[in-house]
């Protein structure tokens, strides 16, 4: 059987007015099964934002296949969502109307919206924020704004682009805690990129090495470390030999 997410020698180039093309993707293979949180590490400029924009369905691929649940992706669809590191809130627009927004555009009423929407910002753990607007949240509630505005349309598969990077260390490994506990509750699919090693098998069911441009699947780790997890199994012997394993794979494929 098929997974939910399959791609196949996916293969993506730039090509640029008056510079020279740049080999981004190269038979690229992954596989994802429903309900999985897969995060994907690499070196800079190895093809890991790319291929989530491809599986948005923001950039078409040159050649190979791509299919989400049998199906092959060759547009944005609302089966998909992403998270940006940069947040991307509308700063003319409360907490509530920017978690409203994918929903306003489908034409949904309002009651209906508002209904959703109070329900997720609950989940997010930001009751009582609704009517304040971006510039008076922190960065760890500016993000949990963005989850919830992704997670408003009901996606089946969330992809997040380093979401948690232009935050601070300790805010980042409560965003990390708070991310599971939606994931477990939402049930949603995600796709996550990251630099952070440590971040990446504290979410993960398995975590993929990219190797650098052109990027392509190096190495696939699985996490058997047990869910619910906890900050603690961070000291344990089994994460950091984790570790180990997983930037043994990755050192060779950074370039300084």
């Amino acid at each position: 059987m098929a997974a939910y997410i399959q791609g196949r020698n996916v293969n993506l180039t730039f090509r640029p007015p008056n510079r020279s093309p740049v080999r981004a993707l190269s038979n690229f293979d992954i596989d994802v099964e429903e309900g999985e949180f897969l995060s994907i590490v690499g070196p800079s400029g190895c093809g890991k934002s790319t291929f989530l924009n491809v599986l948005l369905g923001l950039l078409r691929v040159e050649s190979g296949d791509l299919r989400l649940s049998g199906k092959p992706i060759s547009g944005p669809g609302t089966d998909r969502a992403m998270v940006f590191q940069e947040f991307g809130l509308l700063p003319w627009r409360t907490v509530q109307h920017n978690v409203e927004l994918g929903l306003e555009l489908k034409g949904m009423a309002a009651e209906q919206r508002r209904k959703i929407c109070r329900s997720l910002i609950d989940m997010v753990g930001l009751t009582g924020f609704e009517g304040h607007y971006p510039h008076e949240l922190s960065g760890g509630m500016k993000q949990r704004v963005g989850l919830a505005r992704a997670l408003a349309t009901d996606p089946d598969v969330l992809l997040m682009d380093e979401p948690f990077a232009a935050l601070d260390a300790q805010t980042r490994d409560i965003m990390q805690v708070e991310l599971l506990r939606i994931w477990q509750e939402a049930k949603k699919t995600v796709l996550f990129v990251t630099h952070q090693i440590d971040e990446a098998i504290y979410l993960s069911d398995r975590v993929m090495v990219m190797t650098k441009r052109p990027g392509r699947a190096k190495k696939i780790f699985k996490i058997p470390l047990p869910r619910p997890r906890d900050y603690e199994m961070r000291v344990t012997p089994e994460f950091n030999e984790l570790k180990l394993r997983i930037w043994n794979e990755l050192k060779d494929e950074i370039v300084v």
